[in-house]
């Protein structure tokens, strides 16, 4: 069932030209999947010398034919939607369930791509010169280099592509080396659609070389990103060398602000179930819980209740609720985050341990009354631990959850609409819910604002992106 593990350079399927590989682990039980081969140098220079033919090709295609394309790899994801969440599970750990409903979302994503990119209208700019005709016109801007993550492994790299390719665009992309069959299928798809040749192509390797690499040649014109702070920076640096357009998605550490005019039983079992999702490692998790003093108690209950019950084992088991981290480094920072907590003040209510001695799994963790300068409050958890603590007034929680360099996601549960719109206007994020966690989908744009991030993906933003802004002068 397991995807074999090669390299997509030029339309053909390989392994590395120098023979360097890694192999990729199984979270649930360490068990080796695969051996990932590397790529070199020479084999990224060949795939970007593909990728700017492609380009030179693909840029003259009408966007009615690039939809057509975007809407068979679409259909074919459906298709094939039980086996891609099988080899996602297989290497990611999440559950089955989380694995076929980012499926589903990564063939509703191209789809969305493969409609908006006939929809990349300019304009007619009326002009102040007699006989002359003013004209905005949107261009492919050239070849992508595209990095993705490992915790949504087919939604983050298939949603790089599917824009660039709606915008006319080549792409080389360089899934992360944790998680890399889940796109190596797809890229398959991609090739059974008919993709032409160096359209999109499919790299792995030592993440820094590849990055430095592809980003510092004169044919990358666009660099998108999803990742950490530290890394999005570098790579910022890098792409300014060669002044090219940056889409960075940073991650966050979202505020969730619980007034007590709410429904506490609904609200803190809705937030418990969100913050499980992907055991937690998701850059839009709720992680930061501030509940006002009222219901404070009564939500860290019926939260810890939620937690202590989850159902924690292998993704493929259809009874399981939460899997595995995806690698040990998660576990390594779980216990740094609960023993740090502790040190300021924070009482475990639940969990807090790494469960079993095989497999990277950890409790599910719920700590109250920590203090703000903990690194719960201050760092992005991406993982299984809520805080949770108390507030008193609406211009105080608002300071406390603005507090941060972070301003990805937030979310806010309230029964008062007015107060719910000046929270929409007050909190600092590029993305707010309010009264539910929905607040991702492919036709809106996704992306923060402070360090975390610059650019948006989804949407018909996400689609501009990758497009460069032309000004035309016509006179008769």
């Amino acid at each position: 069932m397991y995807e074999k593990l090669e390299l997509y350079i030029d339309g053909h399927w390989r392994q590395g030209s120098q023979g360097a590989s890694e192999p990729v682990i199984n979270p649930a039980d360490e068990a080796v999947l695969g051996e990932l081969p590397h790529a070199s140098q020479a084999d990224l220079d060949e795939a970007l010398a593909a990728s700017q033919r492609a380009f030179d090709q693909w840029r003259k295609v009408n966007p009615y034919q690039r939809s057509a394309l975007l809407k068979k790899v679409a259909a074919l994801i459906r298709e094939n939607q039980q086996r891609l969440a099988t080899i996602m599970t297989l290497e990611q750990g999440k559950t089955i369930g989380e694995s076929s409903i980012e499926v589903a979302v990564t063939a509703d994503s191209t789809e969305w791509a493969a409609e908006e990119c006939i929809r990349t209208y300019g304009r007619i700019v009326p002009s102040r010169y007699t006989g002359t005709r003013m004209l905005v016109d949107y261009q492919p801007i050239g070849p992508v280099a595209a990095f993705s993550p490992w915790n949504f492994p087919a939604l983050m790299p298939m949603r790089k592509a599917a824009t660039a390719i709606a915008a006319g665009c080549s792409v080389i992309l360089k899934p992360a080396e944790e998680t890399p069959a889940t796109a190596i299928a797809l890229a398959r798809l991609y090739e059974q659609a008919g993709c032409p040749r160096g359209l999109l192509q499919v790299v792995f390797g030592v993440p820094a070389e590849v990055s430095s690499h592809l980003i510092r040649s004169p044919i990358i014109r666009k660099v998108s990103f999803t990742g950490s702070i530290p890394i999005g920076k570098l790579l910022a640096a890098s792409a300014a060398e060669g002044m090219k357009k940056i889409t960075l998605e940073l991650g966050g550490h979202a505020p969730v602000v619980v007034f007590d005019d709410v429904d506490v039983d609904k609200v803190a079992a809705m937030a418990a179930a969100g913050k499980q999702r992907n055991a937690g490692q998701v850059c839009i998790s709720p992680t930061r819980f501030y509940v006002q003093e009222k219901i404070h108690g009564a939500f860290v209950e019926r939260f810890t209740e939620v937690f202590r019950n989850l159902t924690v084992g292998n993704g493929l088991d259809t009874e399981t609720q939460m899997g595995p981290m995806a690698n040990p480094r998660r576990l390594e920072a779980m216990d740094r985050f609960v023993a740090d907590a502790r040190d300021h003040g924070g009482t475990v209510r639940t969990g807090g341990e790494r469960l079993g001695n095989q497999g990277y799994y950890y409790q599910p963790t719920v700590i109250a009354d920590v203090s703000d300068d903990s690194k719960i409050m201050t760092e992005e958890p991406f993982g299984p631990v809520a805080p949770i603590v108390p507030f008193k007034t609406y211009a105080e929680v608002v300071e406390r959850a603005n507090s941060l360099n972070f301003g990805l996601a937030a979310y806010a549960f309230t029964a008062n609409s007015a107060r719910a719109q000046q929270l929409s206007e007050d909190i600092e994020a590029g993305m707010v819910a309010l009264n539910s966690l929905l607040i991702a989908s492919p036709e809106t744009p996704f992306g923060g604002i402070k360090e975390s991030g610059i650019g948006r993906e989804a949407g018909i933003e996400g689609v501009i992106e990758h497009m460069e802004m032309k000004t035309i002068s016509m006179t008769a």
